[in-house]
């Protein structure tokens, strides 16, 4: 397949393998018990919250990227419209396109709408949230559709729980996060750079991979869970046009511990080794999708 152009930097082709709202009583001893699961010694704190929803915003400010984001929800709205089954209420959680709450209510007529970031919720009416610490109505929604935000929470499991407690019996969870194998060019890009300063720093965030995605779910009390991946590929002349497609994605790195200052020298070698790593003008970058779907029991 010919590569296809991105809206910025990269040119792209893909090989698909196919908040805080209104609670009760009930709602806040379940998640009380569920926040009293997650401990600082099981769960570490990857990702800096308060820089995600900054990013956030600042894609929103200065236009997000949106070719990646928009496939995954395009291709979740395809197969919601290949069943033969009516949605009453529907959340969709992650939306950096404000258009996407009307397209999704021709699935579902009613939509609520959240997002990590103040102004992606803004303007798609909706509400900021934190996907692991909110709490959600009980058994509100017969449709929740995630896209591309779980990948950066705290306490994917415990996301997962909440999702579930929010959802009714018989409902769907469908979305897309991004998987293990997105970026190994700029892996290897960003190891020169640490050979040449001599220490490892935590450049690229990790990332859940296929075969463990649908055990989190059934875990969480999802059943028939379903997982495809969708590799897509973008070509790029240069890291820095890479670096600027993943930052008007909301794509750069908020790990807590990432390192705070990158020189001179090290980012040369960075930017050196990844054109060296392509054909000699540009480098083929990896992204990979992971769609997946999962019911809650019919009785539940």
């Amino acid at each position: 397949m010919m590569p296809q152009p991105a809206q910025r930097g990269g040119s792209a082709k893909s090989s698909a393998q196919r908040t805080a709202l209104p609670t009760d009583a009930t709602t806040i001893a379940i998640l009380s018990l569920m926040a009293a699961q997650r401990t600082s010694a099981s769960v570490p704190e990857l990702f800096d919250m308060k820089l995600r929803a900054l990013r956030r915003d600042r894609a929103q400010r200065s236009g997000a990227e949106l070719f990646l984001h928009e496939r995954a929800f395009a291709d979740c709205i395809d197969r919601l419209n290949s069943l033969r089954h009516a949605f009453d209420r529907a959340l969709l959680i992650g939306c950096p396109d404000p258009r996407w709450p009307s397209r999704l209510r021709d699935v579902a007529p009613a939509v609520d709408v959240l997002d990590p970031g103040q102004a992606f919720a803004r303007a798609a009416g909706g509400q900021a949230v934190v996907e692991d610490a909110w709490e959600p109505p009980h058994a509100a929604y017969d449709l929740v559709l995630a896209i591309g935000s779980l990948d950066t929470v705290n306490d994917l499991p415990l996301a997962l729980r909440i999702l579930r407690h929010a959802m009714r019996p018989q409902a769907l969870l469908i979305g897309a996060l991004s998987g293990g194998d997105t970026v190994p060019m700029l892996r290897r890009a960003m190891l020169a750079a640490d050979v040449l300063t001599g220490a490892a720093a935590p450049h690229v965030h990790p990332r859940i991979e296929p075969a463990a995605l649908a055990p989190l779910l059934t875990s969480a009390g999802f059943v028939d869970a379903v997982v495809d991946v969708d590799r897509v590929q973008a070509s790029y002349s240069t890291l820095d046009r890479l670096i600027a497609d993943l930052r008007a994605m909301a794509a750069t790195n908020i790990l807590i511990g990432r390192p705070r200052f990158l020189g001179r020298s090290a980012r040369a070698a960075a930017a050196g080794a990844f054109t060296d790593i392509g054909d000699g003008e540009r480098t083929v970058e990896t992204f990979e999708i992971l769609h997946f779907a999962a019911w809650t029991p019919v009785n539940s």
